[in-house]
């Protein structure tokens, strides 16, 4: 019989990935105002590193269709010819919690399924320590995935990833501003949502067979 866990293992890694984020992963703790460091691979599968290219990399919470960008880490780093960024944390983005991921999207690269948004990728939700922010409403709706943003399309996908578990490409809502004690705002504005929705739901079933008939015999 599966557990919670091993299925949502297996729902992430099901969906269609580029970037696999070595550093953070779920486990990943990092601290505000002190030096962190994002690490990547190509895991192997379409698009490669050198399709996705330059890409914006920057800390977001959120859910799968809206999510707000707290800090930009970098405006444009080549994830194909660099695979580790050194930044600081800013410690007045928001409180200590768990509901931060890190968000890279392509500059050149459009989603394959849909071509009017940038292909994106995502690492797991990790923990920050020593922030001295809040959140807004607005963006604590959109961690709590009760954002009444407008949806750009109906499939969805999770943004998050388990553990160290491979990225998904989802193409989702886009939102560019800041939320801290200081200037907690958030504009979102609509995207199409993720793939997970048709093709990475049957490949979990496939996997999920197979690995349910590996246990019973």
């Amino acid at each position: 019989m599966f557990s919670k866990a091993i299925i949502s293992l297996v729902l992430a890694a099901s969906a269609l990935a580029n970037i696999f984020t070595t550093a953070p992963v779920a486990s990943t703790t990092f601290t505000g105002g002190q030096q962190a460091t994002i690490t990547w691979q190509d895991d192997g599968l379409t698009p490669s590193l050198t399709s996705f290219g330059p890409a914006l990399v920057g800390i977001y919470v959120g859910n799968a269709n809206q999510q707000t960008l707290l800090q930009t880490i970098t405006a444009s780093v080549d994830v194909s010819t660099t695979s580790s960024i050194v930044f600081t944390p800013d410690a007045t983005i928001g409180p200590d919690g768990s509901d931060y991921f890190i968000r890279f999207q392509s500059l050149s690269l459009k989603d394959a399924t849909n071509a009017q948004y940038p292909a994106e990728a995502f690492s797991a939700k990790f923990t920050l320590t020593n922030m001295t922010g809040t959140f807004n409403s607005t963006v604590q709706a959109e961690i709590n995935g009760q954002s009444t943003a407008p949806i750009g399309a109906t499939a969805s996908s999770s943004a998050t990833g388990a553990t160290s578990t491979k990225l998904t490409s989802a193409t989702t809502s886009h939102a560019s501003s800041a939320s801290s004690s200081a200037k907690a705002t958030s504009t979102s504005s609509t995207g199409a949502a993720g793939k997970v929705g048709v093709a990475g739901v049957a490949c979990f079933i496939g996997t999920a067979a197979s690995l349910l008939g590996a246990a019973l015999f």
